[in-house]
């Protein structure tokens, strides 16, 4: 683990494009924010951790478990032929 140290309003770089500048600091609490490209996710580790657990859920469903998902009719977002 890299571990830096930062005052408010300085930054640290991931990559070429990813900053993390210190907003804030109030006590123990620091705000980040962050600038990522939009192909790139960005969560806090909890969220992150939950939408891992659901995706190996899902990744362990039964087919008929989503049976009722598959015979649903596939909307296009297409008008209808006159």
């Amino acid at each position: 683990m890299l571990v830096l140290s930062r005052q408010r309003d300085e930054s640290i770089m991931i990559g070429d494009n990813v900053q993390v500048t210190i907003v804030d600091i109030r006590g123990d609490k620091v705000r980040l924010g962050i600038v990522a490209p939009p192909e790139i996710a960005v969560h806090r580790k909890e969220v992150f951790d939950a939408i891992q657990e659901e995706n190996r859920k899902a990744a362990g469903a039964a087919p008929e478990d989503l049976a009722e998902v598959t015979t649903q009719p596939r909307q296009t977002g297409k008008r209808p032929r006159r």
